[in-house]
């Protein structure tokens, strides 16, 4: 009994001087998936950011997908959610609930792979995302039952046809909008980044003729990311991307890439930043182009999704090196004037 006793004082005091002095991370990486260990074997979105920032603490987090990477003196962290949108959000609200950690000055750096529409960037290309778009809440019906005259048979919530006016603004779950003055430096401060290139990626760039921007060597853009936790693939789903952001958005967002976990994310940290939690504010999301969204001209949508395979897309490695370059020039720079960039977010300049 008394040993029991002290087991549980033992455990108040951690607590309470978890929360009495917690860690205060000056970045938070946000990767969303490993396919095996955290260093030395085949990468995801975390590998690299371990073994090149050394991160080599490991601070127990089993509420959650991922255990937490830490440097020696906890100013960066990382974090892997799992891949989807739900796994997304609930890794997110538990590390921003937790009490060992202050992230209220803390940036958030989302970076990971994605698909690209092949009119707006290249395989490797690095884009920074100025909003964040829902693509999995709706109404569908199959394609093969959809009336003659739509476009599609996915149906914006509470409507009755796609596309339908006059738009509904939602409650934040449908559209996220990234403070545009930090993309907008963050993209500034990368946008002459140099990018890796591969000949795999330079004979698939071949295939899009009729698309000057697939053809480009990779380089770095801003632009929408619709998150969907369906991998959808082809020219017409493409179309469907591109007007279902502009339909959320009034128009004011161009659709570049999709993934699968953002809006999850970006939930959890909305809801964090209304508890006090996190500065939103202070929220970056870099995604890169492991593979277009669509087929090439002359092949079908069937033939393209699958002719590559999860770590083996044309640019599977060349874009986890590109979100770590990007990334990492961001993270340099936050942390060489940090005496600044605590106080106040950094703003573009022309």
């Amino acid at each position: 009994m008394r040993a029991t006793l002290l087991i549980v004082l033992l455990a108040l005091t951690v607590v309470s001087r978890a929360a009495a002095d917690p860690l205060r991370p000056k970045v938070v990486i946000v990767a969303m998936f490993e396919p095996g260990k955290d260093t030395g074997d085949v990468p995801g979105e975390l590998q690299f950011w371990v073994e090149r920032e050394h991160l080599d603490r490991v601070l127990p987090l089993p509420q959650a997908y991922h255990d937490v990477r830490a440097n020696t003196d906890g100013s960066v962290i990382a974090i892997v959610t799992g891949v989807g949108n739900t796994r997304a959000a609930a890794t997110l609200m538990a590390l921003g609930s937790d009490p060992r950690f202050d992230f209220s000055h803390s940036y958030w750096l989302i970076a990971g792979i994605a698909g690209i529409d092949p009119a707006k960037g290249s395989l490797g290309s690095a884009a920074w995302a100025d909003w964040v778009v829902n693509g999995d809440l709706g109404h569908e019906i199959d394609s093969r039952e959809i009336p003659p005259d739509w476009p599609t048979g996915y149906v914006p919530m509470r409507k009755s046809r796609p596309f339908e006016q006059p738009h509904e603004a939602e409650e934040s779950s449908q559209v996220f909008h990234l403070n545009p003055a930090l993309v907008e430096w963050a993209y500034r401060l990368t946008k002459d980044v140099p990018l890796p290139d591969t000949e795999a990626m330079q004979r698939m760039r071949t295939r899009f003729t009729g698309y000057p921007n697939a053809q480009r060597p990779p380089f770095v853009l801003k632009g929408a990311t619709l998150s969907s936790e369906t991998y959808w693939h082809g020219r017409l789903m493409n179309q469907w991307a591109n007007d279902w952001v502009a339909y959320h958005t009034d128009g004011k967002a161009t659709y570049v890439t999709t993934a699968m976990e953002d809006t999850g994310t970006m939930q959890s940290l909305t809801w964090l930043a209304r508890a006090g939690r996190v500065d939103l504010q202070r929220v970056l999301l870099l995604r890169t182009a492991s593979n277009y969204d669509m087929q090439w001209p002359g092949a079908t949508a069937a033939q393209s999704m699958f002719g590559e395979k999860f770590t083996h897309y044309s640019a599977y490695r060349p874009s986890l090196e590109s979100a770590y370059l990007v990334g990492k020039k961001i993270l340099d720079a936050l942390l060489a004037d940090w005496a600044h960039y605590e106080m106040a977010p950094p703003a573009a300049v022309k």
